[in-house]
């Protein structure tokens, strides 16, 4: 890049400064005034003859060191005075945190290698423009952040923590690496009461840059506070990919001894494509389809298995886009086995019905009883003991929380931080989750609430149904185990117009086919039952909660890529296991035997739709996407200055040493 120059005089004020070089030349011509001095004849002659030379007006310059330093710092001043510069990016403010997304998503390779290198290759470059002083810190962030270098001058380290981030499989969320980012620039205050001296810790401003592609859900709660939020989209914004989101296997409604898959591909493009996707059955083709697939939209895919008791069934989809993970998909298929399950209640007639089914019954035995069994002695300690695979609170509470899954339906868990906003009437359900195992398959479009209560999912949680006014349906983890929240009843009592208390119907999602298909997800997923059929899915990054046939005997977990892990028993037989950061097939076994498999998948459209986002929304402010940052000079005529100087001495001390010899 050429400098920049700025141009401070006039035409008449620059023809007066280029007279000057000729001016300090012509110096060197000057006739010297003589001063009579006898000499001998012959020597007249010799100095009068060299006189003429010095003084003929166009003889050859001869050289001189004195006239080329003269010339030197003439030049150099004449640009000084331009004031010579360069145009550079540089960021606003003295304090950075570089927030590096290494999410699923960053692996695309609309831009080469990827996006992630990308990103990593802009934070290099923005550290290097860092000035004298400024100190930066490294995060990395998908769902989780991780503080890859903290607050340093030294650019060398912050180059090498940008370097060594590693790409991840896990979904994305910025709100973590935002509070990070923030406990830096924002401390809490402190105070004492009841005195007039209280101490506040000092703000310490901070520029946050976010290099991601946007593939997260804007944390409109978060308060910007001292952070000043710079957002670098990293990736393409018509990028196009297809995923398959959804993969499961059945038995056949109609011959129970028959197994079928299903699956379900989406069109993350404008544009309608076709793809062929293979079948495999423990690693070997069994069958291939070819795919329509309109654009915006998605497209089953079905395939016949037969009769089957265990194994590995996997799908890859041939479709040539940019993000590879989410072209494959597994699961696995394990010998059934039936789930123990408590329903307590003061009386669900739908819904026992539905669990009194041949299909519930040959993957659940369900044990009924009323909320004051709770406060019962046997309850706790089958609670405490994990005697339950899943329990059903239906309008009621427990004290503790249980060493089993649950379902609460119209209540809240009363741990963690589960919430609930105020009662809406008539709430429509605007979206379904397809892609999660406990509502796969679930049509609710056609659902009707009498009233219900939008819920607060704890961080780490996720909303499964989402109405106009919030989630209606939420799960989130718990030390191994998982909490499901209905935020409305599915059969209520209130006073009728005698004052008698009556039943009345909180929906009539009962009468619609999806709402026995979500039962049985319910006994299959947090019951850990199977009609054998596939396990439910994993996404990365999430906890598994396994069980050893063989009480006291440690399980082996040995992941994709062939790393094992051993589990120490945990309470009354139960593991937990959250190495899922692989994508694939993980095979559990005991004294080296076998047990079990299960499976981990991407099954995430945020993560699949790979266009980048042009701008994001950070605490209700708007953060439009910078491909640079901000346009700054550097400015060069201090060093041309002080090189002027030091040539100045130099002809200085050169001229001293000719006079004195």
């Amino acid at each position: 890049m050429f400098p920049q120059l700025v141009n401070p005089f006039a035409w008449w004020q620059w023809l007066a400064f280029a007279a000057v070089p000729p001016a300090i030349v012509l110096l060197y011509f000057l006739k010297l005034k003589r001063r009579p001095v006898e000499v001998p004849s012959t020597y007249l002659w010799h100095k009068s003859i060299e006189d003429l030379h010095v003084n003929a007006v166009w003889q050859r310059l001869r050289r001189n060191l004195l006239l080329f330093l003269q010339l030197l710092v003439l030049f150099l001043v004449l640009w000084t005075v331009l004031r010579p510069g360069w145009q550079s990016e540089k960021l606003p403010g003295n304090r950075f945190i570089f927030l590096v997304d290494n999410s699923a998503s960053m692996q695309a390779t609309d831009v080469e290698p990827s996006r992630l290198d990308e990103a990593k290759r802009q934070a290099v470059e923005l550290i290097d423009q860092m000035g004298s002083g400024d100190v930066g810190m490294v995060v990395s962030f998908s769902d989780v952040a991780r503080v890859e270098q903290s607050f340093t001058d030294n650019r060398r380290q912050l180059r090498r923590a940008v370097e060594g981030v590693r790409a991840s499989t896990r979904p994305t969320s910025l709100e973590e690496a935002l509070r990070v980012a923030a406990g830096m620039a924002n401390p809490p205050r402190f105070s004492e009461k009841d005195s007039a001296d209280f101490q506040v810790a000092e703000p310490l401003p901070a520029t946050v840059v976010v290099l991601s592609d946007g593939r997260f859900d804007d944390p409109a709660d978060f308060s910007v506070g001292n952070l000043d939020i710079v957002y670098r989209p990293i990736g393409t914004a018509e990028a196009p990919n297809v995923a398959i989101t959804v993969l499961s296997v059945r038995r056949h409604e109609t011959s129970p001894d028959q197994t079928e898959a299903f699956a379900q591909l989406r069109n993350f493009s404008s544009q309608p494509v076709t793809v062929t996707v293979e079948w495999l059955w423990n690693g070997q083709p069994t069958d291939a389809n070819r795919v329509e697939i309109p654009a915006e939209g998605s497209q089953p895919a079905v395939t016949k298995l037969g009769v089957v008791e265990s194994g590995r069934l996997g799908l890859r989809a041939k479709t040539g886009d940019s993000l590879k993970l989410d072209d494959e998909a597994w699961v696995a298929v394990n010998r059934p086995r039936r789930a123990r399950v408590l329903l307590v209640g003061l009386g669900n007639d739908r819904l026992e019905n539905v669990l009194a089914t041949k299909a519930a019954t040959e993957i659940a035995q369900v044990t009924k009883e009323l909320p004051d069994y709770l406060e019962k002695e046997p309850y706790r300690q089958q609670a405490a003991l994990g005697a339950f695979d899943l329990i059903i609170y239906d309008r009621c509470l427990p004290k503790e929380p249980p060493r089993a899954n649950t379902l609460f339906i119209g209540t809240l868990p009363p741990w963690g931080d589960w919430a609930a906003g105020e009662a809406v009437r008539a709430p429509q359900v605007l979206d379904v989750d397809p892609a999660h195992p406990l509502t796969q398959w679930i049509e609710l479009g056609q659902a009707r609430f009498e009233s219900a209560t939008p819920l607060k999912i704890p961080r780490g949680g996720q909303a499964l149904v989402h109405s106009q006014h919030g989630p209606l349906l939420g799960i989130s983890p718990r030390e191994g185990f998982e909490d499901a929240v209905l935020g409305f009843v599915l059969v209520g009592m209130r006073k009728g117009p005698s004052g008698e208390l009556e039943k009345y119907w909180g929906t009539d999602w009962h009468n619609l086919g999806s709402f026995p298909i979500f039962i049985l997800n319910m006994l299959e997923y947090l019951g850990g039952g199977s009609r054998a059929s596939g396990e439910g899915s994993y996404r990365p990054g999430q906890q598994v909660s396994l069980e050893s046939p063989v009480p006291g005997k440690p399980l082996t977990v040995r992941s994709p890529d062939g790393q094992t892990a051993q589990l120490n028993e945990g309470l009354a037989g139960k593991y937990t296991f959250s190495a899922t950061s692989e994508l694939g097939i993980y095979e559990v076994s005991v004294d080296g035997k076998t047990v079990q498999h299960f499976a981990v998948n991407l099954f995430d459209a945020p993560e699949s739709d790979v266009r980048t986002r042009p701008a994001v929304t950070i605490g209700r402010n708007p953060v439009a996407g910078q491909v640079a940052g901000e346009v700054s000079r550097l400015e060069i005529w201090r060093a041309l200055l002080l090189a002027g100087l030091a040539v100045l001495l130099l002809e200085w001390y050169i001229y001293s040493r000719r006079v004195s010899m």
